[in-house]
Formats: structure tokens, sequence, C-alpha cells
């Protein structure tokens, strides 16, 4: 599987083109970001609270990497780095995240988590 950040609001998974943020599960299923949950608590689908974050967490991995946006603005909460503090986490703007996300999954079993936009 290779990802691909060509620019602010795409993102692109073998070839196919995503307009919404996506979720990339070790299994390889992708699935759209349910940002709604942590915008609904926060007022902002930058927070990504520990409600969205467990919606994910349906496959074990080792690596949670977040893409955090073209300009980094989504983060992970105090609460949501405790769902997961067993596991090692990246946070990178969604260009160098998508880098990332091509070396690992070549080793490691990744939660991918992109933000396509700001």
């Amino acid at each position: 599987m290779r990802v691909e950040f060509p620019e602010f609001g795409r993102i692109v998974v073998d070839g196919e083109v995503y307009d919404h943020d996506i979720v990339i599960y070790p299994s390889g299923k992708i699935g759209e970001r349910k940002k709604w949950l942590s915008k609904k608590k926060h007022g902002t689908s930058h927070k990504l609270d520990p409600d969205e974050l467990g919606e994910y967490l349906t496959e074990d991995f080792d690596v949670l990497l977040v893409g955090t946006g073209a300009w980094g603005r989504l983060s992970l909460l105090p609460e949501s780095r405790m769902l997961v503090k067993d596991k090692e986490i990246k946070e990178l703007p969604t260009g160098k995240a998508a880098v990332l996300f091509n070396e690992l999954t070549e080793k490691r079993r990744v939660l991918a988590i992109f933000h396509v936009t700001c």
C-alpha cells in the first residue's frame, strides 16, 4: 500500500483519491475519519478526542501515525494518548506522515489517521 499527499485537501492511496480525512487500519482497510465525534465535544475536529480514537482501535497495531494536516493543526488530546500509551505514537504534518507510512508499513503494523486539510 502506498500513500501520497499531493496537495491540500486530497490524499491518494494506491491510486485512489480521497478528498476527506481517512483512517488506514493495519489490515489495509480504509475508512473515513469520524471527526464529527471530536467536533461535537470540542467545537473543532482538530482535537482528536478519546471517543473518536476509540472507534479506530479495532485491530492490533504497533504504531499510531497521525497525519496532522498540511499545517499541523490536528493533535491528540492527552486523554487520547492514554488510550494508546503502550504503543508508539508519531504525529507529523500529513505530507511527512505519508512518507513515513510508506516506510513503516513494510515492517510494522500501522494504524494511520490522516487529516487532509489544515
